[in-house]
Formats: C-alpha cells, sequence, structure tokens
C-alpha cells in the first residue's frame, strides 16, 4: 500500500510539473535579453542564442522554483515573515496581490534605503504615519493653516506610499523575495549583510551570484512574474498551515500530560495532608495519656498511717 501511494504520488508530481512549464513556456518565461547585455555568469542558465536572443533554460527556472519553495515553506513553519519587493513597473501588481494573497510584507513603490539595516528608524516614519492618519480621522489635521496642512498630508501621502506594505512588519523578515535581482540591488545588500537569505528572479543581464537561491526567468514579463510570485505565495501558505498544524499535535500531546500533571499534584496535597492529620494525632496521644494518668493519681484515696503510737 505504501508502495502505490509512493508511485501515485510521484506520478502527480510529475505531471503538475509538466503542466508548470507548458504555463512557464507559455508566458514567455524563456525569453531573456539580447546577446550583447548577457552576464557571463548567467552563462550556466542560458539554454541556447536564437537571433540575438538568449534562450533559458525553463529546467533550470523550474529548479530554482522548486527550491525556492521549499525554502519558503521551510522558513514560514519557523515562524518568520517573508517580504516580496518588485519595484518594478511590470511587477508591482503581482507583488502586492501575492503579498496580500498570503498576507505578508511587501515593498512595490520604492525600497527606501536602510529598510533593513536601519530598521528601527523606518519603524520610527510608521509611528509618524499613524499619528498623521489620527490627526486626519480627529479632524484636528483641518484645524492646522492651509500650509501646514498641505504639508502634512504630503508627508503622510509619501510615507504610506513607500512603507504601507511593511506596516505590520514587526520584526526582520525571515526571507526576502525580489524581482529583477540587478534592480533591487539595495534590498539584496542589506539581507546579504543581515545574513537574511534572498530569493529573487534573475535575467540573463544579472548576476546569480547575488542571490542565495535564483530563478531565471524573463523579469520583463508581466505574465511570467505573475505565474512565478503565485507558486511562491503558494508556498508561503502551506508553510503557514504546517504552523497551525505542528500547534495543534503539540497542544494535543500536552494536555493529557498536564492533566496527569495536575492529578498527581493534587494527590500529593491530600497526601501530605493526611499525613499531617495522623502526626498531630499521634502527638496528641502521649499528652492524652499523660493527662489520664495524673487524673487517675489524682482520684486515688488518701490512706492514713493507723500504726499505734508508742
Amino acid at each position: 500500500m505504501a508502495e502505490a501511494d509512493y508511485i501515485v504520488e510521484k506520478v502527480w508530481r510529475l505531471f503538475v510539473a509538466k503542466e508548470l512549464v507548458r504555463e512557464l513556456i507559455s508566458a514567455g518565461v524563456h525569453l531573456g535579453h539580447s546577446a550583447s547585455r548577457w552576464n557571463p555568469k548567467m552563462k550556466a542558465f542560458i539554454f541556447a542564442k536564437r537571433g540575438n536572443i538568449h534562450i533559458i533554460d525553463v529546467k533550470k527556472t523550474l529548479t530554482g522554483l522548486l527550491i525556492a519553495k521549499k525554502l519558503l515553506a521551510e522558513v514560514i513553519s519557523g515562524g518568520k515573515d517573508v517580504v516580496f519587493v518588485g519595484t518594478k513597473r511590470q511587477a508591482q501588481k503581482a507583488v502586492e496581490t501575492a503579498a496580500e494573497k498570503c498576507a505578508m510584507h511587501y515593498i512595490s513603490v520604492r525600497w527606501l534605503g536602510g529598510t533593513l539595516t536601519n530598521f528601527r528608524t523606518i519603524r520610527a516614519q510608521l509611528q509618524r504615519l499613524e499619528q498623521l492618519e489620527a490627526m486626519q480621522d480627529s479632524g484636528s489635521l483641518e484645524n492646522e493653516s492651509k500650509k501646514q496642512a498641505s504639508r502634512l498630508k504630503r508627508e503622510m501621502r509619501k510615507i504610506k506610499a513607500n512603507l504601507d506594505g511593511i506596516r505590520k512588519m514587526s520584526r526582520l523578515p525571515g526571507v526576502v523575495v525580489v524581482v529583477d535581482a540587478k534592480k533591487e540591488y539595495i534590498a539584496l545588500r542589506e539581507a546579504t549583510k543581515l545574513g537574511i537569505p534572498t530569493i529573487g528572479i534573475i535575467d540573463t543581464d544579472s548576476d546569480p551570484d547575488t542571490l542565495d537561491v535564483a530563478i531565471p526567468a524573463n523579469d520583463d514579463s508581466i505574465r511570467a512574474i505573475d505565474l512565478i510570485i503565485n507558486e511562491l505565495a503558494d508556498a508561503v501558505a502551506s508553510g503557514k498551515t504546517m504552523i497551525s498544524a505542528s500547534s495543534q499535535s503539540l497542544q494535543a500531546q500536552l494536555t493529557p500530560s498536564a492533566k496527569r500533571a495536575r492529578s498527581s499534584r493534587s494527590a500529593l496535597a491530600r497526601a501530605d495532608q493526611e499525613q499531617s492529620e495522623s502526626a498531630v494525632a499521634v502527638g496528641d496521644e502521649p499528652e492524652k495519656a499523660v493527662e489520664t494518668t495524673e487524673k487517675t493519681e489524682d482520684q486515688r484515696p488518701k490512706t492514713e498511717d493507723q500504726s499505734p503510737k508508742s
């Protein structure tokens, strides 16, 4: 039975992989840049050259995608978060949709320098955004002068546009996912400096050494970006289900032991109480015995000396 299940699972994985490869090819994920713009470090990911265009090896794309999905599932199951970064026009909508789908963080407008390495300042900016929004909701912003109100509104719009996607990020992420490693080099440098794993979509003009897990693909195709980012978002969702399953199993294991511990503690408490009561009773017995002997001696009749006088 186990062997049959293994065969069925293997066949299903092959089928899913074939379907995914067809979708990747139809999305144009294999089309790279012109040969004049290529990075020699991408030679291992290039299948051939057609005309003046490099063709990306789809097998390498699929391999990188599967490795990235496994890494994301492991990181999420460990209780950490993910940040999706895609500030180029083709990737903005896909990054926002995928991050909202799996309830994670994203940056789609501009990566501010120090977002990770100077995270305390970023948190201060987010607190400032909450303060300005509270002023707007309460109506106190309208009580300011026209010039001051305009300046505060402009400040609020600017902070919200840049940092709205990471508003709920209270700690450093466990993984950074980028679209176009060449454009998001600042985010990759900060993540590498802090030891945060990085996953990225790279084209033939990028450097794969800047990433921990490289997914070679066409980073200018909206369909290709959307397909790959959605696959990564599904991996994040599966990692969250692993967290809930592990927590439920752990709770189920701890509940009987807790009950046993409480019952054993109550039994020990009852035993101690009984022992103390018996000790008190045993301690009272000698005193009672002494009292009874004293009473019996007092109750004895006194005998007078009746011997004749000499």
